[in-house]
Order: structure tokens, then C-alpha cells, then sequence
């Protein structure tokens, strides 16, 4: 039986063909990689005088995850501090997603949603004046800023706000950084990381 021949375009066959691109694109994950590590060990001490937090967040070790296709692309994800079950999340995600942005999120739900879900609407000013986006997707592991995931709180209402922020079973408030802004990145997510810590405290 005949098959069909899969030919490549001109630009598909120039790329193949070259492995410099692919090398600096490695190149440059190895920098995202060391850029969290580094932000992970600031984060770290930003968090453990926090005794108010429960232990379980506090000693969660830090993790670096990594693929290839999110929407098709390259990604990268640090997580810290991090706690998961299938019922209870806390968690602050820095994503770096090629070609788009990088971002920082604040992620809870089960018990860390209703301990903290009064404290976050109370701070719908902050988040408002601080370019924040608020999730109003089912789908808590989507991470893209569309319209159907992210809202920026500047353009909701405060009772809009605390709709969203009680109707879903979690909560997630995000930033995202643009890449044009490499050189400043790892000092603005460390700001943004004690920001969100300190609207937690007690």
C-alpha cells in the first residue's frame, strides 16, 4: 500500500538541518532553571519566619518542573512553597512559558481556601492596584491569561470580586511578568512572592 510521502517546508528543512537554535534554545532553559533555583532560596527565607503558616507548608521542600508543551511550548514551573491533596492546596507557582511570559501564582483551596478566603477579598484594592488577575475557570491547572482563564482584578467590581473568589471551590491570583523584562525579573517575582506572603499573614 502506498503511503504518503511527509515532506518538510523550506524553513522546516533549514532548521533540521541546523543545531545551533536548538542549543541556544537549551541554553536558555538551563538559565530559566538556574533563575528559579536562585528565586526558590530567596523565597525560602521570606518564608520561614512566617510561624503562622501550618508546618506542613512550612517545611514543603521546593520543586522545578519542566516540559515541552504547554499550548505547544517549552515551560518551566517552580512551586514553593507547595502542599497538594486531593482536597487541600497551597501553593505559590512562578511559571516561565516560552514565547509568552513569566508569572507568579497564589493557588488555594479545601481548607487553605476557607481560611483564607475573607482575607483575599478583603485585599481586592491591593490585588486591584497591584495588576493582579483572578481565575474564573473550572479548570484550576490552566495557566494561559485569556479571558475564559484570568481577569485583571482592575477591571472587576469588589461584589464581583468576592463572586468569584467564593463561588469556585479554590482560589487563584496571578501576575505575569513580560520576558522583555529578563533583566529585572528574578527582583520583581521575589516582590510580588512577599507581597502575596504577607497578605496571608495574620
Amino acid at each position: 500500500m502506498d503511503t504518503a510521502k511527509i515532506r518538510l517546508s523550506p524553513e522546516e528543512e533549514t532548521l533540521v538541518a541546523t543545531a545551533d537554535w536548538i542549543l541556544t534554545k537549551n541554553r536558555v532553559i538551563q538559565k530559566i532553571n538556574q533563575l528559579l533555583s536562585h528565586l526558590q532560596t530567596s523565597q525560602q527565607q521570606v518564608l520561614q519566619p512566617c510561624a503562622m503558616f501550618e508546618n506542613e507548608v512550612l517545611t514543603s521542600s521546593p520543586k522545578i518542573s519542566k516540559g515541552e508543551n504547554y499550548k505547544g511550548l517549552p515551560w518551566l514551573v517552580s512551586d514553593y512553597p507547595r502542599y497538594f491533596n486531593k482536597q487541600d492546596v497551597f501553593a505559590i507557582r512562578t511559571l516561565f512559558w516560552w514565547g509568552n511570559f513569566f508569572s507568579i501564582t497564589l493557588h488555594l483551596s479545601g481548607k487553605y481556601k476557607v481560611r483564607y478566603e475573607e482575607k483575599i477579598i478583603d485585599s481586592f484594592d491591593s490585588f486591584k492596584e497591584g495588576d493582579f488577575s483572578v481565575c474564573v475557570n473550572e479548570d484550576q491547572w490552566e495557566h494561559h491569561f485569556e479571558t475564559s482563564n484570568y481577569l485583571l482584578a482592575h477591571d472587576l467590581s469588589g461584589p464581583r470580586f468576592r463572586e468569584i473568589i467564593v463561588k469556585r471551590s479554590f482560589i487563584k491570583l496571578a501576575k505575569k511578568i513580560p520576558l522583555e523584562q529578563w533583566n529585572e525579573v528574578e527582583e520583581k517575582l521575589l516582590e510580588i512572592f512577599g507581597q502575596l506572603i504577607n497578605t496571608l499573614k495574620d
